[in-house]
């Protein structure tokens, strides 16, 4: 829930100009204005979406998309799940008067204005759109509400043959206030940095559907494994052409990236992800690969560490690692073909900031020069000191592979263990 990340108000921010300021011309639009220019689009007819996509490798690629396709790079690119969020003020502020989730997720200009957040005050190299992993369900027959207190709820779990009958396509018309938000996203970061678009994978998305909501036993969906397999496959078949169709959705509307989150595989044991998720992720890789072959997609399970190289398999081109894994173990275990994304422990951004600044290096030398995309191993953690965020990006910008690797650490280790 919530794993982009929120955030808002107006562009008068008061950030100094300095190189860590990049300027981007037209892109540093008011907030009243995209508002404005979100609005008007509104009220013109919107042409179906074709669901094909057209995306190619050119030099002029995002530093985050060279980093994922395992091109040559200068320095690691650095973005934070829910980088847009409840730590930041402006965010804040912004809720109070937007108090409902769903109406700040799913309204284009607040859409808009959220994700740029981040983007306007520490210039990350990835700016994700903020919305949910369940936004679309109600594009495919699953009504969903949020209660401050139980946060997701479905009101009519689908656990039987006659739930499954509400299900329908996915109504890409549906989901048009995404469309056009990371259209206009594209327009306000220009080059300057990746438009990260997210889907939430199948069997993540189907512990919500049967058991709900949120939950954190998990035993009506895993014991349905056993009790209706019939079902289950079926629903999930259905998630996964829904799914399928809304990446490359988000592609064609300006998503450089797209990053799955199986947020709860990694609450199956092993051999059950290898039967009710991996299949299903492998069958959306494979669908979008051939629509969009050029788009980097992102895979990531928290509390993954037991399920690493079962994740490559999926045919992704990057692995997001959680905090539980070493880094250097886990290039050691996923070799050098694929990238990984990750992992600095989100606690580590309450820590001094020298402390933030060596783990933050050690993390960058682990994972080596090339395929390599600085994140967090988690979402930034409610309260985490806005200083600290800053801090993060301006250290990920200061690093440079052709003079950082070739100092060691102080335990002995070396950075450039993966060419």
């Amino acid at each position: 829930m919530g794993l982009s990340a929120p955030a808002s108000v107006n562009s008068s921010l008061g950030w100094k100009s300095s190189s860590l300021f990049v300027q981007s011309g037209a892109s540093s639009t008011c907030a009243t204005l995209r508002r404005s220019i979100a609005s008007s689009k509104r009220k013109c007819p919107q042409k179906k979406v074709s669901v094909t996509c057209f995306s190619s490798s050119s030099s002029s690629d995002p530093l985050l998309v060279k980093a994922a396709r395992g091109e040559p790079v200068s320095r690691p690119p650095a973005w934070m799940m829910r980088q847009a969020g409840r730590y930041m003020a402006v965010y804040r502020k912004l809720a109070e008067k937007y108090p409902s989730f769903r109406e700040r997720s799913e309204t284009t200009d607040l859409i808009v204005e959220i994700s740029l957040q981040p983007w306007e005050a520490f210039r990350p190299d990835g700016v994700i759109i903020f919305s949910d992993i369940l936004t679309p369900l109600p594009a495919f027959g699953v009504p969903f509400d949020i209660e401050d207190i139980r946060g997701p709820v479905i009101q009519s779990p689908i656990v039987s043959e006659e739930g499954l009958k509400t299900l329908h396509p996915i109504d890409l018309d549906k989901l048009q206030f995404v469309g056009e938000a990371l259209k206009i996203l594209r327009q306000e970061v220009g080059g300057h940095a990746a438009v990260l678009g997210f889907v939430g994978a199948p069997w993540t998305i189907a512990t919500y559907i049967v058991e709900g909501g949120s939950t954190s036993t998990y035993t009506t969906i895993k014991s349905m494994c056993h009790t209706a397999p019939h079902v289950l496959r079926a629903l999930l078949s259905h998630l996964t052409q829904a799914i399928s169709d809304y990446i490359v959705f988000q592609v064609e509307a300006g998503a450089h990236c797209i990053q799955i989150f199986d947020s709860w595989g990694g609450q199956l044991p092993p051999s059950m992800w290898d039967s009710w998720s991996k299949p299903y992720i492998e069958e959306i890789v494979s669908s979008v690969r051939k629509r969009c072959p050029k788009t980097p997609l992102v895979l990531y399970i928290n509390g993954n560490g037991g399920l690493l190289e079962r994740m490559k398999g999926t045919g992704v081109d990057v692995i997001g690692l959680d905090w539980t894994v070493d880094m250097a173990d886990g290039r050691k275990r996923l070799g050098s073909e694929i990238s990984v994304q990750g992992n600095v422990d989100p606690a580590y951004l309450f820590s001094p900031l020298p402390s933030l600044t060596e783990e933050i290096q050690r993390v960058v030398r682990s994972a080596g020069p090339r395929g390599h995309i600085l994140n967090l191993g988690h979402g930034v953690l409610v309260r985490t000191p806005e200083e600290s965020v800053r801090h993060f990006f301006e250290v990920a910008r200061s690093l440079n592979y052709d003079t950082f690797l070739q100092t060691q650490t102080p335990t002995g280790g070396i950075g450039s263990l993966v060419i």
